[in-house]
């Protein structure tokens, strides 16, 4: 699964990428025809954000990218492998010479389950209390793992609306310089200015509730899939630990 990570990685971006490319070739499309009144758009709206949008641009394609990238990881296929239960069984039959496969078995499913269960091999030797402490302890240590991977939602859901306020105040502070210098008599430039300055704001709220609701959803997903590795535990205790009631 680690040499997959790059590659997953990569072909996020790419998709990001392009859908961000479409979404703002389908907004300059929306231009207003000639003759037409203009009418302020998506498009111009993001341009009058001001620099505070670069960086939120980029926290919107990393915030995509990093969603498709641990959708795909985080899948139940990748962390517990389908009937690697059944095949630890199966290979513990043959005794010692069973172990080492099963143990050969954890390391070609390169996925946390597998370390879980080769953790609790490797203590056969040392009894049934060596063998559920060591699974207790790599499935705790895969757990923080899975839960350190899900870091990069965190900080992007957090940061936008920092970027978005930000880029508000900075906005407002430039509105008002603006209206002291040249009055206070022309209130319609006044509430352009402001209305264009809160695009930031929108912009990183915008950004930030998806991101946060997909960190929210795979942040449950884990536990589930840490529960079940729980379980699959005790089978593997069960089954596979000689002297140990089923």
């Amino acid at each position: 699964m680690n040499r997959n990570k790059p590659v997953l990685a990569a072909a996020a971006m790419i998709l990001a990428l392009a859908l961000v490319t479409k979404a703002l070739a389908q907004l300059a499309a929306d231009a207003p025809a000639e003759g037409e009144p203009a009418k302020e758009t998506m498009l111009s709206l993001v341009r009058k954000g001001g620099p505070v949008m670069f960086p939120l641009g980029l926290c919107s394609l990393l915030g995509l990218a990093l969603s498709i990238e641990r959708f795909i990881s985080l899948s139940r296929k990748r962390i517990i492998p389908p009937r690697l239960m059944e095949d630890l069984q199966a290979r513990m039959r043959d005794g010692t010479k069973g172990a080492a496969e099963a143990v050969r078995a954890c390391d070609e499913s390169r996925a946390p389950a597998g370390r879980v269960f080769k953790a609790g091999l490797m203590c056969l030797p040392m009894g049934s209390a060596a063998v559920e402490k060591a699974i207790e302890d790599a499935g705790g240590r895969e757990a923080d793992k899975l839960k350190r991977s899900l870091r990069g939602l965190a900080v992007v859901g957090s940061i936008s609306p920092l970027l978005g306020l930000l880029g508000t105040v900075y906005g407002l502070i430039d509105v008002f310089q603006t209206a002291s210098l040249g009055g206070m008599g022309k209130a319609d430039l006044l509430a352009k200015g402001i209305y264009e300055a809160l695009v930031t704001t929108a912009a990183g709220l915008t950004i930030a509730i998806p991101v946060v609701l997909v960190y929210q959803y795979l942040n449950t997903k884990v536990d589930g899939l840490v529960d079940e590795m729980d379980e699959l535990g005790m089978v593997f205790m069960a089954s596979c630990v000689p002297g140990r009631e089923r």
